[in-house]
């Protein structure tokens, strides 16, 4: 791309690499006239100002002198400190090299010539200095005429040896140029086509270089930059326009040809910095850069239809570049490229500002604005170097991309660099470490689900007592008898408080735990006995020893009772009597109120009835307000806002004690949410972290991040850890009691997305994924989950569609069509239909809070949601278990099992406002076992994706018509006895005590399916492997197709089970899932996926077909997902 232009016919000089800012000097060519036939000659320095987008060269200074030139050099000896200065040195065509000072010319002083020798007898067409000793010049000019000037004493130079060691007879010097790797080595060219090297230590040739064909007429000669036994000629000559590059350790001929032009070369000039680039100008009218490597030509500068007759290099910039033409025109272009747009603008500017729009000749008329047409963007672009140059190339280089990849080159110096391939590599940076182990055994925890011991393990570790009790709350959420726990860790157990009762008593407190002393009780009975036989012999009624029933004391009744006076007087005494015989039990009520007669009062209340006993208590409620009657009102009056509102906040334990033990599971959330808001009102640290642990209690995510959010700085990643330990742990507590967990959180998700942003930057992509809000729509959420997803060359590949994650997110986990409250045999597909439930009311618990969570599902028929977590628990005894013990949901039931799905015939029958479980404090709650008792068939089992039906398992018996279904099943199969459903029942409990709802037995089930066999020892690891490889998947699933894929999977299974059962599969069946079931254990899908290969075409299809295919869908969705 052309820079810079000047209409000059002249020799030019690049100012040194040092010199500062860039000059070009231009001395008037020999042998050349203008237009006009200027014979005057000049000699001046222009500055290249590239900050200017107009092509014109700022003029700092000219001397006029008496002879044009044919060579001129710039070298910088005699530079200042500051890079300003040097030497200029000219051959003009009289013979002369004289030497000038740049400085002086610059600034008009007087004295520009500071050296001037006549030696040559000839024009000096050739000039190079040392680049080792600038003070050292070379000439050549006429008659073999070769001189090597000292700058320090210019009018003595010496000769390199005789004229005839040169060339016989003599001929004209074209070029000389100094070796650039070895100070004393000079080499000499003529227009014949020889080049002779000399060693100036011995002042003689030492090789003599010449082209065969006679043709060769040498116009340019150059050595090159780095190899020091290498040089290329230039040929002038029409008929061999050719670049002949020499090795002088073989130098019978050339070591290449560079053949591009059509017509002879005038001029070259070889890079200094890059030596992969050597300039050529020919008659041709083109200016070629070429790789002498390769012999490519990379670049072709953008010429007229002129020759240039010499083309120099830039010694300071090596893309610029200066080219001297015929037409009288100095260029200066460059070889980056770049835009044409700012020269065609001043273009159109100056030709604008040339014509004066008010009547420039003298017409009247005012001319129109001048409109230049633009060119098309197109034209407006020149292209760069076809490769990058050396000056540009990182020698080394590093750079950060996503996901903590580091990227990093070099260049190692080897002996032929050309043969080794350049390597790029890629590496993983880890500034992180410990938030990114802390990272990865939580998502260790979350996927095995040993949540107990990740919490076990966070108390064994905390670093303070506050953060010891945040574990312990969050641990108590996966273990029985929460409530329990939950005030035995607010400082209230009841041991402890039956042994302070009974030291207040002034009992003492046996092991039985009834606070009842059998030594005391002994005594008491001996006393009671003597004032027995005493009364008896007083009334004269004496029996022997023995005689006696032990009953008689509590069957005697007095003979004779005292009369009594019933007062019918106007104080109070007759006036409450009065008020009782005629059954005005209010005013009776208000008499006692009025006398102070509390306890009477409150007698009297509970005979009148319900609003009576209840106003009463109000008003003596009322009348005594001090701390224990707030307590007493609340129990008695189940309002527990004024104890969360007013209670004073060092009491907080107090109040979170009594809601955990008193408050309806509907009102415990939102009080423990008001009560740890008071908490956090107050800003200090202590109260946060108090508040904390109410939301701990209530479930409440949001208010959890917001209050931790508020003392801690999330901008610390290990901060950050452990905000979204706490969050992920408390809401896998909530997920195993409702199995649904959406949270609008505009904090959490900001969060989130932090952590998901730390996480990749650490290299965990596929984790980052997870914690990345599914629905946002906030551009640098969408931008990160887009990123992730790109960045992730597997997701990539198999999902192009659609940017979407690898696995459920876990800040959103939402139920799919299966039932929360039932899980069946994965044998036996289900189809569940609607249930018929009472209006309000808490619904049955979701699953066993013992056992390991369940994949996630949502309730069939409008199920109710689930209460919030944190309510107190249920307590429901049958008959014969033990206080404390587990509680199974149906009597007899084995642990650990899934609860069964209750049947459609009937709905459950409430027992009036219960307190089921729901949430943290909740105990766990076993179920019946839903292998043993599975439900009836109900019609085509086939799946998404079934293979033809060949069936390999039994055919199911076909049912006569006449077929009577045995009785219903009315009790448990483990032997406890059987109760009648019982019906409502309003009989008072005390306040805040759980009631169980009555859950209808279980509808008839075909007696063929109960006594099913089991699976063999050997072979359970195969069902219990598979089955939580589905239930991984089905919790990691995002798009509906893959879960219901993983839902027809659960169900296909079965039909292996079966054959487990029938021991109908053969050992090389056997062995091959055996095999597979490992793969799976240890995560290598891959292999699984090959042995699953290998059996499937080892074998009889019809034996496998009903469970192998889904199968290898399973493994497949693993794999995929990653889990």
């Amino acid at each position: 791309m052309r820079l810079k232009e000047i209409q000059r016919t002249a020799h030019q000089a690049w100012s040194p690499a040092t010199h500062s800012p860039i000059y070009l000097a231009l001395g008037t060519s020999a042998q050349q006239l203008d237009a006009s036939f200027n014979t005057t000659a000049a000699l001046e320095i222009f500055e290249m100002d590239f900050a200017d987008p107009s092509l014109e060269m700022k003029l700092k200074g000219s001397l006029s002198t008496s002879n044009r030139l044919h060579s001129i050099i710039w070298v910088n000896f005699g530079m200042g400190s500051d890079g300003s200065g040097g030497r200029l040195i000219s051959g003009s065509e009289n013979g002369q090299v004289t030497v000038y000072c740049p400085e002086t010319i610059i600034t008009s002083g007087a004295e520009a010539v500071v050296g001037q020798s006549d030696k040559h007898t000839g024009p000096v067409r050739a000039l190079d200095f040392n680049p080792f000793q600038s003070n050292l010049l070379a000439s050549g000019a006429n008659d073999s005429e070769i001189y090597i000037w000292d700058l320090n004493n210019f009018s003595n130079p010496m000769t390199p040896g005789t004229k005839s060691q040169l060339c016989e007879p003599p001929e004209d010097i074209s070029v000389v140029s100094w070796n650039r790797q070895v100070q004393h080595i000079l080499a000499s060219a003529n227009p014949s086509g020889k080049a002779v090297v000399w060693d100036l230590r011995k002042n003689e040739p030492i090789i003599k270089i010449s082209d065969h064909s006679n043709r060769m007429h040498c116009s340019g000669m150059l050595w090159h930059p780095e190899v020091a036994t290498q040089l290329v000629l230039a040929s002038e000559d029409d008929r061999l326009p050719v670049i002949q590059m020499w090795d002088l350790r073989f130098a019978t001929s050339p070591l290449k040809v560079l053949e591009n032009h059509t017509r002879g070369i005038l001029s070259i000039s070889w890079s200094q910095a890059d030596p992969e680039l050597l300039l050529s100008s020919a008659k041709d009218n083109r200016i070629l850069c070429w790789n002498p490597n390769t012999g490519e030509v990379i670049y072709e500068l953008p010429t007229t239809n002129q020759w240039c007759f010499d083309v120099q290099w830039c010694p300071r910039n090596p893309a610029l570049l200066s080219a001297a033409s015929f037409d009288g025109r100095i260029s200066v272009y460059s070889v980056m490229g770049g835009s044409l747009e700012p020269q065609q603008q001043s273009s159109a500017n100056q030709i604008s500002s040339s014509f004066d729009s008010m009547d420039p000749f003298g017409t009247g008329q005012v001319l129109p604005p001048l409109h230049v047409p633009q060119p098309t963007a197109q034209s407006t672009i020149v292209a760069p170097l076809k490769k990058p140059p050396k000056w540009v190339r990182r020698p080394v280089g590093a750079s950060f991309a996503f996901g903590g990849r580091l990227v990093t080159f070099g260049n190692p110096k080897l002996p032929n660099p050309q043969s080794v391939p350049k390597q790029v590599f890629v590496s993983q940076v880890t500034t992180e470490t410990e938030f990114l182990q802390r990272s990865r055994e939580l998502q260790a925890a979350l996927q095995a689900g040993t949540l107990a011991n990740y919490c076990q393990t966070k108390i064994q570790s905390a670093p303070s007592d506050s953060e010891q009790d945040i574990w312990k709350f969050l641990l108590v959420n996966f273990e029985e008898e929460a409530r329990i726990k939950f005030l035995r860790l607010l400082g209230f157990s009841k041991d402890e408080l039956d042994r302070k009762i009974s030291t207040c008593l002034g009992k003492n407190l046996q092991p039985n735990g009834h606070g009842v002393d059998a030594s005391d009780l002994a005594e008491k009975m001996q006393l009671l006995s003597a004032e027995r036989q005493s009364d008896e012999s007083a009334t004269g009624d004496i029996k022997t020893p023995g005689s006696a029933s032990p009953l008689d004391f509590f069957d005697q009744v007095p003979q004779e009772k005292a009369n009594f006076q019933i007062p019918v007087s106007a104080d109070a005494d007759g006036l409450i009597s009065q008020a009782l015989l005629v059954g005005n039990f209010e005013g009776a009520v208000d008499l006692c109120l009025k006398d102070g007669r509390y306890a009477e009062a409150i007698l009297l209340a509970i005979s009148g009835g319900e609003e009576l006993l209840q106003k009463t208590q109000q008003t003596y409620l009322e009348k005594h307000r001090d701390s224990i009657s707030m307590i007493i009102s609340s129990v008695v009056t189940r309002n527990w806002k004024d104890i969360v509102q007013s209670c004073e906040l060092d009491n907080w334990k107090e109040a979170l004690a009594a809601l955990l033990t008193y408050a309806h599971p509907e009102e415990f959330a939102g009080l423990s949410d008001a009560l740890g808001g008071r908490l956090e009102a107050e800003g200090s640290e202590k109260r946060c972290l108090q508040a904390c642990l109410c939301y701990i209690c209530s479930g409440n995510i949001e208010k959890l991040v917001e209050c931790w959010a508020l003392q801690r700085d999330c901008s610390s990643p290990l901060v950050l850890e452990d905000l979204v330990e706490k969050v992920m742990i408390l809401r896998k507590s909530i997920e195993r009691l409702r199995g649904e967990v959406s949270v609008q959180s505009p904090v959490l998700a900001e969060k989130l997305t932090h952590y998901a942003g730390l996480l990749a930057s650490q290299g965990s992509l596929a984790t980052a994924m997870t914690y990345l809000p599914e629905d946002s729509d906030q551009p640098g959420i969408m931008m990160l989950r887009d990123r992730l997803f790109h960045a992730q060359e597997e997701a990539v590949r198999q999902q192009p569609a659609k940017p979407a994650p690898a696995v459920a997110p876990v800040w959103q986990l939402q139920l799919n069509s299966a039932s929360t409250l039932a899980s069946f045999h994965p044998h036996q597909p289900f189809q569940p239909r609607p249930l018929a439930y009472p209006p309000p009311g808490p619904t049955m618990p979701a699953a066993s809070l013992s056992g390991p969570p369940l994949p996630p599902s949502s309730a069939p028929g409008g199920l109710p949601s689930m209460p919030s977590p944190g309510i107190p628990p249920t307590v429901f005894m049958p008959f014969g278990s033990q206080p404390g013990a587990p509680v199974p949901m149906y009597a007899g039931g084995p642990p650990n099992q899934s609860p069964t799905s209750p049947m459609a015939a009937g709905p459950y029958q409430s027992m009036g406002p219960g307190y089921p479980p729901g949430g943290p404090g909740a105990p766990a709650v076993k179920s019946f076992s839903a292998s043993n008792v599975p439900p009836p068939p109900t019609g085509s089992q086939d799946g998404w994706n079934d293979p033809p039906a060949v069936r390999g398992g039994p055919r199911k018996k076909k049912v006569p018509e006449n077929y009577t279904p045995p009785a219903p099943i009315t009790a448990p199969v483990m032997g406890f006895p059987v109760e009648a459903p019982q019906p409502h029942n309003h009989t008072q409990v005390p306040p805040g005590a759980p009631q169980e709802p009555n859950v209808q037995l279980l509808q008839q089930l075909p007696a063929e399916r109960v006594e099913q066999r089991e699976i063999p020892a050997e072979h359970m690891v195969l069902k219990s492997t598979f089955d939580s490889l589905v239930q991984r998947c089905q919790l990691a699933a995002g798009d509906p197709q893959t879960k219901r894929k993983l839902d027809d999977a659960s169900k296909r299974l079965g039909y292996l089970y079966d054959k487990l059962r029938e021991q109908t599969l053969s050992h090389h069946i056997l062995g091959g899932l055996h095999e597979i079931s490992r793969c799976v254990a240890g995560q290598d899908y891959q292999r699984g996926l090959e042995v699953h290969t290998q059996v499937v075409t080892s074998s009889n299809f019809s034996e496998i077909s009903a469970f192998m295919p889904i199968l290898k869908v399973v493994i497949t969705i693993a794999n995929k997902l990653g889990v």
